[in-house]
């Protein structure tokens, strides 16, 4: 059975200024001299209503108040609420960690066509998935990871699939990026746990002490990954999750000016929202997840 959890994205349109007709393509450099001149696109300012959906490997034990941080907390919360039924439902930890939910997540109802039927039919200009979550479980056919949706559960290419069917529909394709706070979301140094052991760093990250700064190898994966969806599947719109605060300055810019570049090569009009001020005004647009501001702010001219 599939479980999914949409999220709306939803933006004020006095928050967003027009954007500016037949303005010559430009090369953007990866520095934020270069990226901080971006315009919200026309469609998003129109569009103003979206879907982005959690599906992954969360969704076989489907608990908890947040079931996307079901792993965090049956690792990191021993006494929580779900530990308890991880345990009571499985076993110890010790001998079912998360990555036993692996073969379960089967996505044998799994259909493209209709999940992009459903969003066009709910009004959404917008959709998409979580490309990859905190869990380190990447829902598409990537070179960078043998855990992923392809090789592993449902094998199948998830975000591939979705790119087809909500394109078809002139929607435009939204793709959602949680991976840098893979970093922190399982105790990697617990040698008692399948988290701690280094078969299974591709999935729960590199073996690495708590307070330990991200890795070269960690940043360059997390580059790498986005640039390849990006090859593949040419999203209109990337969302970041708030894990971008522990991104290196140089690899944002790249990424970005990676992304844009693409796009302008494509021409076509491209948005990366991000939150708090993980990137500098105007280099992406400021997304505010069950929040607000309480005056108007200096982002209003976007």
């Amino acid at each position: 059975m599939i479980k999914l959890s949409f999220k709306f994205l939803l933006y004020s349109v006095f928050a967003i200024a027009p954007l500016i007709a037949n303005e010559p393509v430009k090369h953007y450099e990866p520095t934020w001299n270069s990226l901080s001149n971006r315009k919200t696109p026309q469609w998003l300012r129109e569009g103003k209503f979206g879907i982005y959906t959690h599906w992954g490997v969360y969704s076989v034990p489907a608990q908890g108040p947040n079931g996307t941080w079901y792993s965090y907390s049956i690792y990191n919360s021993p006494n929580g609420p779900e530990r308890k039924y991880q345990e009571k439902t499985y076993g110890p930890l010790e001998k079912f960690g998360y990555k036993d939910f692996i073969p379960m997540f089967t996505g044998e109802k799994f259909n493209a066509e209709e999940w992009a039927d459903l969003f066009q039919k709910s009004g959404a200009r917008f959709a998409g998935p979580v490309a990859v979550h905190h869990d380190g479980f990447c829902m598409w056919d990537t070179k960078y990871s043998e855990w992923n949706s392809l090789k592993m559960g449902p094998k199948r290419d998830v975000v591939g699939e979705l790119a087809k069917a909500i394109k078809k529909r002139d929607m435009k394709f939204v793709t959602a990026f949680n991976h840098a706070e893979n970093w922190f979301f399982f105790p990697t140094t617990n040698k008692n746990l399948d988290c701690g052991d280094p078969r299974y760093s591709g999935l729960y990250g590199p073996i690495h002490a708590p307070n330990e700064p991200l890795s070269k190898a960690f940043l360059d994966d997390w580059k790498n990954k986005i640039f390849e969806v990006v090859d593949k599947y040419d999203p209109d719109f990337i969302w970041f999750d708030f894990g971008l605060s522990m991104i290196n300055d140089r690899y944002k810019q790249e990424m970005l000016a990676y992304f844009y570049n693409n796009a302008e090569k494509n021409h076509k009009e491209v948005v990366v929202t991000y939150k708090y001020h993980q990137l500098p005004p105007g280099a992406g647009l400021l997304d505010w997840e069950q929040g607000q501001e309480s005056e108007l702010t200096y982002y209003a001219h976007r």
